[in-house]
């Protein structure tokens, strides 16, 4: 594989087909390993995260998610070869396990949502099993109880790979902490995916995601939570692509 240097992380320079080649060699390696997929807002959130920053040192497949991302390492002169986003990539991961046989198990969104999702996606997918969805309790990370029902959930359904919709940076952590208990071979955080492919929320057509500006049809989706994050994440870029060039 072949991992660079690029501002406060290292990323995997692959293509989208390379990436899903990788995570099925991922998931029969014999051990548990997971993958994460940065973002404008990760890079941010890194230079003030510490456990953040060690899950990325230790993550198995990074994996750039959005098109600034790509604009940036033009810039810096060292080219990602492709922008490899979550929402693009779960669907590849599924159309993989319905071919291999793989399972997933879904762990996170609200309520409905994941057992809506893998109903559609089995559809789309002929062969594909999903062996579990579960919505945790809100602030279920400092809920024993609720952790531990979780975990028998998922060490019952044996699943091959978890999906996990839980929010950045709360889903990588959480994956992080619990990696050696869930015994799953292959992790992912995957944010809002999960709500995509349930159809409770609508993705940018490809045109938009294609040219970098699926963020301006996101803001119309969640203008209240998306504008300041965007624009806080705008500004705070500039000092460090500074810092790391």
């Amino acid at each position: 594989m072949s991992r660079i240097d690029f501002l406060n992380i290292k990323v995997d320079n692959l293509t989208m087909d390379e990436a899903v080649d990788e995570i099925d060699k991922l998931i029969n390696n014999g051990s548990y390993n997971y993958v994460v997929t940065p973002n404008l807002d990760h890079i941010v959130q890194l230079e003030r995260d510490k456990e953040f920053k060690e899950i990325y040192e230790h993550a198995d497949l990074i994996v750039a998610d959005g098109k600034p991302l790509i604009w940036i390492s033009k810039l810096l002169k060292k080219p990602i070869k492709e922008k490899i986003s979550g929402s693009d990539l779960f669907p590849k991961v599924c159309e993989l396990a319905a071919k291999k046989g793989y399972t997933i198990f879904i762990m996170g969104s609200g309520e409905g949502i994941a057992a809506e999702a893998a109903k559609r996606l089995s559809k789309k997918y002929p062969g594909l099993r999903f062996v579990g969805t579960y919505s945790p309790k809100f602030g279920f990370e400092k809920m024993p109880e609720e952790l531990e029902k979780m975990k028998e959930m998922v060490l019952k359904a044996k699943p091959d790979i978890m999906a996990v919709s839980l929010g950045a940076p709360k889903g990588e952590k959480f994956i992080y902490r619990h990696l050696n208990d869930y015994k799953v071979p292959l992790s992912m955080q995957i944010g809002a995916t999960i709500d995509f492919e349930a159809g409770n929320i609508k993705r940018a057509p490809k045109w938009m995601s294609n040219i970098g500006l699926e963020w301006l049809f996101r803001i119309t989706q969640d203008p209240k939570r998306l504008i300041k994050r965007y624009w806080n994440d705008a500004v705070s870029i500039i000092p460090i692509i500074k810092k790391y060039r």
